[in-house]
């Protein structure tokens, strides 16, 4: 039978100590990173929208940048496994297509 063993950290300790933490340029160098990716992302959706709302409102697309593929589907598991069988290490951004491409509470 295994035990669990409970580490307990104080509290505002960090919670992985052996990792560094980040540079203020690595933190901005990923948010720049973030926010290109959010951007590409964004204008295949803006560009899609018009088209895709009529009919499947409310569904889940998810985007692949880089190939401008997208993925459809009221599921969002099914749409993912769809995205993944022809992308399968890319990087994908899920969103909605109702007004404002949000996929939850804000």
């Amino acid at each position: 039978m295994n035990q669990k063993t409970h580490i307990r950290v104080p509290r505002g300790s960090r919670i992985f100590p052996e990792r560094p933490p980040l540079s203020d340029a690595e933190i901005a160098r990923r948010k720049a990173e973030d926010e290109a990716f959010g951007k590409r992302c964004r204008e295949i959706f803006n560009r899609v929208y018009p088209e895709l709302v009529k009919d499947c409102y409310d569904w889940f697309i998810l985007i692949e940048p880089d190939s401008g593929d997208y993925f459809i589907d009221p599921d969002r598991e099914i749409a993912r496994q769809e995205a993944k069988k022809k992308h399968p290490t890319a990087v994908l951004m899920a969103m909605r297509l109702n007004e404002t491409g949000t996929c939850g509470r804000i």
